[in-house]
């Protein structure tokens, strides 16, 4: 009886040590892709919205923009061990886009000749703050923070300009969306929609500029 009890004894720890053995040499999952880190890049897209210029005693227009844009951006993410990814970015982009809009007195439009404002938004950046969830590769994420334009304005009637372009540098804020998936360890794209609100301006003593754009954009960035 003892002998079988030490040979079933033997046996479990032959068994057991087989086991950690194969364990230990059996193949084990990959990590998955951590997104920590810096990055630098590059972004085109197309940007559209409504600027608006309201003026005492009850005039007003709300051009519509339209137009292309091209940039960089930087920022840095960092991953957390519940795959959240955190980080802050910054970009800067050049831009096409104008618009003209109608005059309007008390909502009824200018008799003709045609009298309105131009707006040309010349550039536009941001600085956001950023939150995503990792899917290995995949980082889909939301974003937001202080952004910026340079915007021209100037009135014309029937295409001829009537009134000083006048331009100031707008400060306001932007939300948005993305998802962003890295190619290789080093090369990442994204496709992102961002909304920006850029506040106002002063044209004159009694008139104020407004902007509010959409923008969708598309970038490659190397991380380091």
């Amino acid at each position: 009886m003892r002998l079988m009890t030490l040979g079933a004894a033997w046996l479990l720890v032959l068994s057991g040590g087989a086991a950690l053995a194969a364990d230990a040499t059996s193949p084990q999952p990959a990590a998955g892709f951590d997104w920590s880190g810096g990055y630098v890049g590059v972004q085109a897209g197309h940007l559209w919205g409504t600027g608006r210029t309201t003026s005492e005693p009850g005039l007003s227009s709300e051009p519509d923009v339209d137009g292309w844009l091209g940039g960089v951006y930087a920022g840095y993410n960092h991953q957390l061990a519940n795959q959240i990814v955190i980080g802050v970015e910054a970009d800067l982009a050049v831009s096409n886009a104008d618009g003209f809009g109608e005059a309007y007195v008390w909502g009824v439009p200018f008799p003709p000749p045609a009298i309105g404002d131009v707006y040309a938004l010349n550039w536009s950046g941001a600085a956001r703050v950023k939150a995503g969830y990792a899917i290995d590769r995949l980082l889909p994420y939301v974003a937001g923070g202080v952004a910026f334009a340079d915007v021209n304005v100037h009135a014309i009637e029937d295409g001829v300009r009537i009134s000083p372009i006048v331009g100031d540098t707008m400060v306001g804020w932007t939300v948005g969306a993305g998802v962003e998936y890295a190619f290789t360890d080093d090369l990442i794209g994204r496709v992102e929609y961002r909304y920006a609100d850029f506040g106002s301006f002063e044209l004159s003593p009694i008139a104020t500029a407004e902007v509010k754009t959409h923008d969708v954009r598309i970038g490659v960035a190397y991380r380091f």
